[in-house]
């Protein structure tokens, strides 16, 4: 079901298409936290931290994956947004296409890198092997994963944020009901854990397929959609292409730090992973209202509507920051009791860790939801070059808390790498926004083109 975001109240628009987003994504973040909860309760404290120890190396791929399909469908709402029908069918063909050429690439590179990019993070020697085991089953997955989230934002980006969350919801339930399967009844250890997640997201891609084929005819390719010119894919990979690799450069940085926290062992290995999981569903509204704005901004960019854009940012800050507060206040008040539930009776250590990780994040969220708005409005704009700069901010505000905060502070110095790195990102964001959003006025294309310098 389409859904034009060019007409009506924009905060109602935002809000409505968010608040779907918002479940789809914590379910897609409980992947995840379930692999993690599962392994840790059945498994025990030390295949919880190899578990974990992959979660950066997870993020650079899954990231990258997310960053693509996200810019690439960029450009297939703003050929709905106007009104281009042919174009929104030759852009799912290009969308397509661009998507196999990449999971082959990243399957091969995932595979081939897994081991070696685990000892160069200093894993643990204890927790190795478990790591490897369940990174390399989740990389040679990675084709079924780049078709899942090419297809659920192809959905999105007609505005349609309802259907996406209900495969991701299917898929979910389907793999907690694997997992417990392969991890008590045969007895698969880590990998099982793996194999589930592998498993769920096939299923959710044949329910995606079924879904475009019965209900999305804009969607449908036809023979004459595949005749597309060089030009045509790089106005799709001008948008996906720096998308995918600001995922990948915020996630060198995840990669840095949890070398730094590979060197405390353990325990803050197997702390910092859980907690993380929490903070990742945390963060799941803020980022919905962000993704929410790429498609709405997207929509009205190409139906040359600027002023509704303005509108919309407006409005978008005022939700996202009181949910942002509200989400903050949770975890702070209620972070020991949620790693309980990774860890159970004593493993206090584990469950202090946590609730300081949970506390600095929380107490941040704020800054957080305006670095989403801020970004994912300009990259619904076309915009790419300002993005990849605050990606690189970021970047180096997580390496330098992994090189001096940890070695100075310990846990608690790691803690911090996530808040320095959302102010160092959301600055030039929120400058470069202004700046375009006074150039957007009078819906005057050439001058919202003039902006993609910025």
């Amino acid at each position: 079901m389409t859904k034009n975001l060019t007409e009506g109240s924009p905060m109602r628009l935002i809000f409505l298409f968010t608040m779907p987003l918002i479940a789809g994504n914590i379910f897609q973040q409980l992947y995840s936290f379930v692999d993690t909860l599962l392994v840790g309760r059945f498994l025990g404290v030390e295949a919880l931290a190899a578990v974990g120890c992959t979660g950066s190396l997870m993020f650079l791929m899954i990231g990258f994956i997310i960053g693509l399909t996200s810019g690439l469908s960029i450009y297939t709402g703003q050929r709905f947004g106007a009104q281009d029908t042919e174009g929104v069918h030759q852009s799912a063909a290009a969308c397509t296409l661009l998507s196999v050429i990449l999971a082959v690439v990243l399957t091969i590179l995932g595979m081939l890198s897994s081991r070696f990019l685990l000892v160069f993070m200093e894993t643990p020697p204890e927790i190795l092997e478990g790591a490897v085991s369940f990174i390399t089953i989740i990389y040679a997955g990675i084709g079924v994963t780049v078709y899942f989230m090419m297809g659920t934002n192809l959905i999105r980006a007609l505005g349609d944020s309802r259907t996406p969350t209900i495969l991701l919801a299917l898929a979910l339930c389907f793999n907690i009901l694997l997992e417990p399967l392969f991890l008590l009844v045969f007895g698969w250890g880590i990998p099982g854990a793996a194999w589930a997640m592998v498993v769920s997201q096939l299923f959710g891609a044949v329910l995606c397929t079924i879904y475009i084929v019965k209900r999305v005819p804009a969607l449908h390719i036809r023979r004459r959609d595949w005749r597309l010119s060089r030009r045509f894919l790089y106005e799709h990979l001008r948008i996906g292409i720096p998308m995918a690799f600001q995922a990948s450069i915020i996630a060198i940085g995840a990669v840095i730090l949890q070398v730094a926290l590979n060197n405390l062992g353990p325990i803050a290995v197997a702390s910092f992973a859980a907690s993380q999981k929490v903070d990742s569903i945390a963060m799941m509204p803020m980022m919905s209202f962000g993704i929410a704005m790429a498609a709405y901004t997207a929509q009205n960019y190409g139906a040359r509507k600027f002023e509704r854009i303005k509108q919309g940012v407006r409005k978008c800050i005022l939700m996202s920051v009181s949910f942002s507060i509200l989400v903050g206040l949770f975890n702070i008040f209620f972070g020991p009791y949620i790693m309980y539930l990774f860890v159970g009776d004593g493993q206090e250590q584990v469950i202090q860790y946590g609730q300081t990780y949970l506390t600095i994040n929380g107490a941040c969220y704020f800054i957080l939801s305006l670095l989403f708005i801020y970004r994912y409005t300009l990259q619904g704009l076309g915009q790419s070059m300002v993005p990849t700069i605050a990606g690189i901010m970021e970047l180096i505000m997580r390496a330098l808390a992994a090189i001096f905060l940890v070695k100075w502070f310990g846990y608690t110095g790691a803690c911090w790498a996530s808040p320095l790195a959302w102010l160092g990102s959301c600055v030039p964001l929120a400058i470069a926004y202004y700046i375009t959003s006074r150039s957007l006025h009078g819906g005057r294309e050439e001058e919202a083109a003039g902006t993609s310098a910025l």
